[in-house]
């Protein structure tokens, strides 16, 4: 008896996953570099400003468009979007001036902006949370070494497409395709979400605000630092379907650090009110 409860239990939840299924909300996470800090005033190829990079950005945004999204989220704390409202009223109606804003190479003026004004988005949501912190915070304990090598090896990929980048031999277009790639985000999500689990009986090389060392346990140094990382990506979580929740929309982009894009997808995965979907669908021309 208890053994067929059990399975028609199974069966019902299976039935409503289905279910949701169908009507899922459609999510595409597009990760991205913050483009004012790929910016070197005495390199040309690294202005997303000039008029090539502009129209290799533009290039890219029309792909994504492609998504139709009806709600576009970005990596803004909440407690900016008041004045996001105003500075994207201003863009939409062509009022925008990029000498009046603080960053204005920022992926929100171009890349959120322009393709929320391509997709028809009446405004640009912020889901942002404080939290996380340096990489360097983990700089001891026991493997180590597993830690310091990923960390170089990634330095190393960065370091060319950078190079390549301010050669002028890399767009802006195929720079942000590569970061959208599996290879890229998962190769990230390792190095911040997988391998510190590795690295115990340590300590953290400096204090932060964003760690309460209270709680800290030595033993599992690197875990703890994972704990911190993806404590924001789940405010961030919570900020996305909050949102949604008021206002319903059938398809969502958030735009974020390509850091975060393994760790939300993963999130995400297991919630059946969403369905992801993959950006090469939109890119795989680039």
């Amino acid at each position: 008896m208890k053994l067929l409860l059990t399975f028609a239990l199974v069966l019902c939840s299976l039935a409503t996953i289905a279910q949701n299924a169908n009507t899922a909300t459609e999510i595409l996470i597009l990760g991205t570099d913050h483009l004012s800090q790929v910016y070197n005033e005495e390199i040309t190829y690294s202005d997303a400003l000039s008029a090539e990079n502009q129209a290799s950005l533009n290039a890219f945004a029309e792909k994504i468009a492609a998504f139709n999204p009806d709600m576009i989220m970005v990596e803004q704390l909440p407690s900016a979007q008041q004045q996001v409202d105003s500075l994207y009223q201003l863009y939409t109606t062509g009022n925008f001036n990029t000498n009046e804003v603080e960053y204005p190479r920022s992926e929100l003026y171009q890349l959120a902006f322009p393709i929320g004004q391509k997709a028809g988005v009446d405004a640009i949501t912020c889901v942002n949370s404080k939290g996380g912190t340096s990489q360097s915070l983990l700089s001891n304990g026991d493997h180590i070494e597993l830690y310091e090598q990923e960390t170089a090896a990634i330095r190393k990929i960065v370091g060319e497409k950078y190079g390549a980048l301010y050669q002028g031999k890399l767009s802006f277009e195929n720079y942000l395709y590569f970061l959208n790639q599996p290879e890229a985000y998962q190769t990230l999500h390792r190095l911040k979400y997988i391998t510190p689990a590795r690295v115990t009986n340590g300590h953290f090389s400096q204090s932060d605000e964003m760690v309460d060392s209270t709680f800290i346990n030595p033993k599992y140094i690197g875990a703890e630092l994972i704990s911190v990382w993806k404590n924001r990506d789940y405010k961030i979580y919570s900020n996305i379907v909050t949102n949604a929740l008021e206002k319903q929309p059938k398809r969502i982009l958030v735009i974020i650090g390509v850091g975060h894009v393994g760790s939300l997808r993963s999130i995400f995965r297991d919630d059946y009110e969403f369905k992801i979907v993959e950006p090469n669908q939109y890119l795989k021309n680039s």
